[in-house]
C-alpha cells in the first residue's frame, strides 16, 4: 500500500518517485491553523517560544502537537498487526510524531528529532509495539 499526505506537494514527491499513491488525510501536515503561510519572522517572538516549548500550545487555532502525536499514533495503531507494507509520502512533523509514538516518547522530545525532507524512516511492529528501524535515511539516486 502507498499513501501520501492530501497536500499536492506530497502527491507531486510521490508521482517523481514514481509511485502511484492514494490521500491518506491522517497523514496531513501539522494544521498551524492562522499562522498558516507565515514566516517565524511574522510570529510574536513570546507565541513563537510558547509553540516551541509547550507541546499543547495552539494560540494560533490550529493542532498543537499533541493533537498531532495523538492522530498519527491513533493512525497508526490502527496499522499495528496488519502484516501491510505501507510506503508513506508525508510531512517532516508526521516523521517526528510517528518516531515518538514508537518510541513512546514524550512530546517534548518533538523538536529534537530533525528528518530532512526526501529522507526514508522506517518503522517495524512487532507485538506489542513499533519499532524503528531507520530515521533520516538520504534518499539514493
Amino acid at each position: 500500500m502507498v499513501l501520501h499526505a492530501p497536500e499536492l506537494r506530497t502527491e507531486q514527491t510521490a508521482k517523481a518517485l514514481g509511485l502511484d499513491a492514494t490521500a491518506e488525510p491522517a497523514l496531513r501536515d501539522l494544521d498551524c491553523g492562522a499562522w498558516s503561510g507565515k514566516s517565524m519572522d511574522d510570529i510574536t517572538p513570546g507565541e513563537l517560544m510558547d509553540w516551541l516549548t509547550n507541546p499543547a500550545h495552539r494560540s494560533h487555532g490550529g493542532e498543537s502537537i499533541t493533537d498531532l502525536l495523538a492522530r498519527v499514533g491513533t493512525w497508526l495503531d490502527t496499522l499495528a498487526g496488519s502484516g501491510d507494507r505501507i510506503i508513506a509520502v508525508t510531512h517532516p512533523g508526521v516523521v517526528r510524531a510517528a518516531i515518538l509514538h514508537s518510541l513512546n516518547a514524550p512530546a517534548e522530545s518533538f523538536w529534537r528529532i530533525d528528518i530532512p525532507p526526501l529522507t526514508v524512516t522506517t518503522l517495524h511492529h512487532r507485538a506489542p509495539a513499533w519499532t524503528l528501524r531507520t530515521a533520516a535515511h538520504e534518499l539514493s539516486d
